[in-house]
């Protein structure tokens, strides 16, 4: 019998980083939207949601249990964020080249990738750093994704420099034409960078403006400091209005309002061709990463509950199938882990390999 990695994960002992601030969830988390007898989405759609939010925590679930258990150097993700991360991934337009949509992730993208198609084997392979990994041939950490095939540009560890590196393609999509934008995310610790002002100077400029949708997850921690030790403002969504940029704050443990909100977002980005900022209010809910011990915190709203709870209240799900849905993904994922754990680690040989465009093997320093 496989053990749920979750029943593992959260019978670890609790969190231990300082007590938050005092914040009420309805100030973080304002009603979410419909609380009606009708939902604004359809069954279907509702249902795929529910799915790839489970398929995520899952997946991520299973990394843990894959570094807690020896297989695995490091692992940083996006438990909690899979309400908005999903929504976001299924609303992309991918492809290759300045037609499609360019990305520029953050390492809590694992729900995004997994919506907009992604084979769940490349972010397990990735933890395990065996050669395999679709990503960086066994190279990095965990949710450091790329995918030329999908305008993915390689997430990197230095937080926020995504941020920079946005105007860039959305320039070549402004010159290029049709819809294609520029995607960034980050999270709200990063935007205290220099990175973070460039991006919203670059993008903005009267007459200039780019086709970038900015995106800020809020979960008020930069690792272990508190959001309001870092910057005065409550919304960051606030800083976009200094640049005029249409901005707004919405709740990302809310997936029917992300889809709704996002949809509104990509909409104006795509055919105003100007930048839109969005903060998404969202949870952590194991901790900033493996460097944090990745326990599963009981302070914070969990977006997955909350959905299911408004899926069985409408009819739409029920808690059986819930709970068969997550033993299923547990039990996918459990295996192929075990088929990850016997799988060749990079050869020594290959170090040079992808480090010199074009000249794969080549040695900086010949003898």
């Amino acid at each position: 019998m496989v053990r749920d990695a979750r029943k593992m994960t959260r019978a670890a002992k609790p969190d231990e980083s300082p007590a938050k601030p005092s914040r009420p969830e309805q100030q973080r988390f304002p009603p979410m939207i419909s609380q009606s007898n009708e939902l604004p989405l359809e069954a279907p759609l509702l249902l795929q949601l529910h799915d790839l939010m489970v398929k995520a925590r899952c997946l991520e679930e299973r990394l843990i249990a894959m570094y807690k258990s020896g297989h695995g150097y490091f692992w940083i993700g996006g438990p909690g964020e899979e309400a908005f991360n999903v929504a976001l991934g299924l609303l992309i337009k991918k492809g290759q080249g300045p037609a499609f949509d360019y990305l520029h992730f953050h390492y809590r993208q694992s729900a995004t990738l997994l919506a907009m198609g992604e084979d769940p084997m490349g972010a397990i392979r990735q933890m395990k750093n065996v050669a395999a990994d679709p990503y960086s041939g066994g190279r990095n950490f965990a949710g450091h994704f790329a995918k030329k095939e999908w305008n993915l540009v390689p997430v990197s560890s230095p937080i926020e420099v995504q941020y920079a590196m946005a105007p860039g393609t959305a320039l070549v999509q402004k010159r290029h034409g049709g819809d294609g934008i520029t995607i960034v995310t980050g999270g709200d610790a990063g935007t205290a960078e220099g990175d973070f002002a460039t991006c919203l100077t670059w993008s903005s400029r009267p007459g200039q403006e780019l086709p970038v949708l900015i995106i800020v997850t809020n979960n008020r921690w930069g690792i272990s400091t508190p959001a309001g030790q870092v910057q005065a403002v409550e919304k960051v969504s606030d800083r976009g209005v200094a640049f005029g940029i249409k901005s707004k704050t919405i709740d990302g443990n809310d997936p029917i309002g992300a889809w709704l909100e996002l949809k509104e977002a990509f909409e104006y980005v795509r055919t105003e061709r100007k930048p839109y900022l969005v903060e998404a209010n969202v949870s952590r809910l194991f901790g900033h990463s493996s460097a944090s011990g990745a326990n599963y915190v009981t302070n914070e709203a969990d977006c997955i509950t909350r959905f299911e709870e408004r899926l069985e209240q409408h009819g739409v799900l029920t808690r059986a199938q819930a709970n068969a849905l997550r033993e299923k993904y547990a039990t996918e994922f459990a295996d192929l882990a075990r088929i990850a754990k016997e799988e060749a680690f990079p050869d020594g040989q290959t170090i040079w390999d992808h480090v010199f465009h074009g000249e794969p093997g080549r040695d900086p320093f010949p003898r």
